[in-house]
């Protein structure tokens, strides 16, 4: 099973956004807020939370949860910028997106691993290299009575241990392969 388009979900990456001065208090004042939208319109709902905290002129906050984020990082003072980046490439392509953030150093390089290095979703990393010795026809170079004797699944195994590719397993069971640069 190999395809190149990445799947979605119907998630909403969350956060809740604590108001520091209620905190500091004593007072849990806060609020969850989807982060499937703009910057703006997420700095907008802090300003409505901060508004209403029990605690006069409350301007500063911190985000204390995540909810939907998978295992993409979120600070406790990330930039509101930053989350809906992520949130925006969570929802466009699901639990991939989330793994893959932390492994490629942050969304910027998810994005373009997503968009330039992904090979495909595939049950295991032997049938990534089965696909790829069929597309390029590499075995073609051996005597065909040879052919089977090729081990694709230590073939794969140096690729990934060679940082050669990067593979994500996710829960789906499904192996995601990238082209390491």
């Amino acid at each position: 099973m190999s395809s190149n388009a990445t799947p979605k979900t119907a998630v909403t990456p969350r956060i809740y956004v604590a108001c520091l001065a209620a905190y500091n208090n004593g007072v849990l004042h806060g609020r969850w807020i989807d982060t499937d939208q703009d910057a703006e319109d997420i700095h907008a709902e802090i300003q409505a939370m901060l508004a209403a905290s029990p605690v006069p002129g409350a301007e500063e906050f911190a985000i204390h949860d995540t909810e939907n984020f998978g295992s993409a990082r979120i600070g406790e003072y990330e930039s509101i910028e930053n989350v809906a980046a992520i949130a925006k490439l969570i929802v466009e392509h699901g639990e991939l997106a989330a793994e893959l953030i932390g492994h490629a150093g942050g969304v910027d390089q998810a994005r373009e691993m997503l968009d330039d290095q992904y090979q495909g979703a595939f049950k295991n990393l032997a049938a990534w290299a089965e696909q790829l010795m069929e597309d390029t026809g590499q075995l073609n170079a051996l005597p065909e009575n040879l052919r089977c004797y090729f081990d694709h699944e230590a073939f794969a195994r140096d690729a990934e241990l060679g940082g050669d590719i990067l593979a994500i397993e996710t829960s789906d069971g499904l192996t995601h392969v990238f082209w390491a640069r």
